[in-house]
């Protein structure tokens, strides 16, 4: 099983910068593509960027060079940089990561999400 824990969420004025990390733990073999999604209220969730782990980057148009993804494969962490904060940008943020699980005959890769971290841009 894998498990993530979002942390660095929180409050931030218009402009400003905040940045989330997300730790895997568990029991894995490896973590593959990590990303982040996010949703406001009373919208679907939304891809906000991807990274492989050969560290090639995704990201939607609406954070497209604001925002920045990177990771760590050594500690299994996936960070976003988000800068030049937009109120729209309010929303709940996911983590979430394709993990490779189970004995060596048999492993498989699944999808797993954190709990989700606030982020609130005030004006």
């Amino acid at each position: 099983q894998v498990r993530l824990m979002e942390s660095g969420g929180g409050l931030v004025q218009n402009g400003g910068s905040l940045r989330l990390s997300c730790a895997a733990s568990g029991s894995f073999f490896r973590i593959y593509t990590m990303a982040w999604y996010r949703q406001a209220l009373g919208k679907q969730r939304e891809l906000v960027a991807d990274i492989t782990r050969d560290g090639n980057s995704n990201y939607s148009d609406s954070v497209k060079g604001r925002f920045t993804i990177s990771r760590d494969n050594i500690i299994n962490t996936v960070y976003l940089q988000m800068n030049s904060l937009k109120t729209e940008d309010t929303a709940v943020y996911y983590c979430n990561a394709a993990g490779e699980t189970g004995p060596v005959v048999s492993r498989r890769v699944g999808d797993y999400w954190g709990q989700g971290t606030q982020v609130t841009v005030s004006s």
